[in-house]
């Protein structure tokens, strides 16, 4: 029993801190939204778009833990990463070239 409630304490801990991660990056870009995308054995990805255009993200080690610390940090959250909520993100030159690689003169992804 003493396991199970350790377990549940370093799943609360870790959704709080996310949580954290997640109203702070809301202050700075102005308010944010996400959505969740699950990773496979990895945990959950929590895509976070700032009313800016800003974006991030964090990694939660399971669903739950993403989507507590989601309801914590009050995010709206969207099901899929497509239409508007997608439209909102502003990428620069860095993004470009990271992304296009050696084409635009930018480091190569392989």
């Amino acid at each position: 029993m003493a396991d199970t409630t350790q377990a549940d304490t370093k799943t609360e801990r870790k959704a709080a801190k996310l949580a954290r991660q997640i109203q702070a990056f809301s202050k700075k870009h102005g308010g944010a939204e996400g959505q969740l995308a699950y990773t496979g054995q990895m945990g959950t990805r929590i895509v976070l778009v700032g009313e800016d255009g800003g974006w991030g993200d964090l990694v939660a080690p399971t669903h739950a833990v993403a989507q507590e610390a989601a309801e914590k940090a009050g995010l709206t959250l969207h099901d899929e990463f497509d239409g508007e909520f997608a439209a909102k993100v502003v990428t620069g030159p860095y993004e470009w070239t990271r992304m296009a690689g050696v084409q635009l003169g930018g480091p190569s992804n392989g």
